[in-house]
């Protein structure tokens, strides 16, 4: 396995690099090339200003193997390397290779790494990895092989509803009395007369729903703080890109013909992922983020998506949706000299 250490993303290019990502343990929206290239261009909205590029991969036989998208940033007292995408935009996050191959890659990895770039870093600290993924466990025992510390907590909740079957079905599993709230809130909306829901449609001009999702989404204080200029312009890259290559799902709910709610996912790999949402204050005798949510469900169920992921965070209304848990963790290895 030949390991070769990248200045630039372009090195080893889209087309190989998202047909690994489909094929991998990383298989996220946040681990596709133009995600991560326009992650990088703003060092994730601004949160890692001195970051330093240690992008890697491994071919074998002519056949790209794996990537290690990494960065190295003075973090927690040490030099850090970080998966490309932490922390706190990019809700999964992986090594990018398949499963069958990593127990080879990690070791080869680190070795690489170890050789490479001896006196750059001290650690790794790797963010939002899945609770399942097979990198927890390799990682803990390579470690462990080197004498090396080693630490894994949970980092978030990451909360998904499963969906198999009509919306009917989905609403008979959650509990009684918020699927009596949800329908009367639904039919209180339709009965109005006021209220559309719709989908933006794939090729629809993307740049006016951008500039309505934001104005909702402001509408939240500690939305409006988070969405510094540098950070919008970073949502907006990564929106764009979703959108150029067709993954983009941002919905609306308007009444009276004005925007009330809107909720922006990624449409990827048969499920729905929760990216961000944004609701107007004007019209809250209508609920309009929680009639705009149980739409979304709904299209999920009617178009045989088979989860919707809420992603990181506890908030109240995921669970009174039917969210069950699970996690993205972090890992963190310490090199002992």
């Amino acid at each position: 396995m030949n390991f070769k250490l990248h200045k630039d993303f372009s090195e080893i290019g889209i087309t190989a690099w998202n047909a690994l990502v489909e094929q991998s343990i990383a298989d996220f929206p946040f681990s596709r090339y133009e995600y991560v290239l326009e992650w990088w261009k703003t060092l994730g909205g601004g949160e890692w200003q001195d970051a330093r590029l240690v992008l890697v991969s491994a071919c074998e036989d002519g056949e790209l193997i794996g990537i290690a998208p990494l960065f190295i940033h003075e973090y927690d007292g040490q030099r850090a390397l970080l998966l490309v995408g932490s922390i706190e935009i990019s809700d999964y996050l992986d090594l990018i290779v398949r499963e069958a191959d990593l127990p080879r890659f990690l070791p080869a990895l680190l070795d690489f790494l170890a050789s490479t770039l001896p006196e750059a870093w001290s650690a790794l600290d790797w963010y939002n990895l899945p609770d399942a993924s097979p990198t927890l466990p390799a990682l803990k025992a390579e470690a462990e092989k080197r004498g090396w510390n080693y630490q894994e907590e949970v980092y978030r909740p990451t909360p998904r509803i499963p969906l198999n079957g009509s919306f009917e079905d989905y609403l008979s599993r959650i509990d009684k009395k918020q699927r009596h709230e949800i329908r009367r809130k639904m039919r209180r909306a339709a009965e109005s007369g006021r209220v559309r829901f719709y989908v933006v449609d794939k090729n629809a001009d993307i740049e006016p729903e951008l500039e309505s999702f934001f104005h909702l989404m402001v509408q939240e204080p500690n939305k409006a703080l988070f969405l510094r200029d540098v950070m919008r312009d970073q949502m907006s890259r990564s929106i764009r890109a979703a959108h150029e290559y067709g993954y983009l799902w941002l919905g609306f709910l308007e009444v009276d013909g004005v925007k009330a709610a809107a909720s922006l996912n990624f449409d990827y790999k048969n499920k729905l992922w929760g990216y961000n949402s944004g609701v107007s204050r004007d019209f809250m005798e209508l609920s309009p983020g929680w009639v705009l949510l149980a739409h979304v469900i709904q299209w999920c169920c009617e178009n045989g998506r088979y989860e919707f992921d809420f992603m990181r965070g506890d908030e109240e209304y995921k669970y009174r949706f039917g969210g069950v848990n699970r996690y993205v963790m972090r890992a963190r290895v310490t090199k002992h000299y």
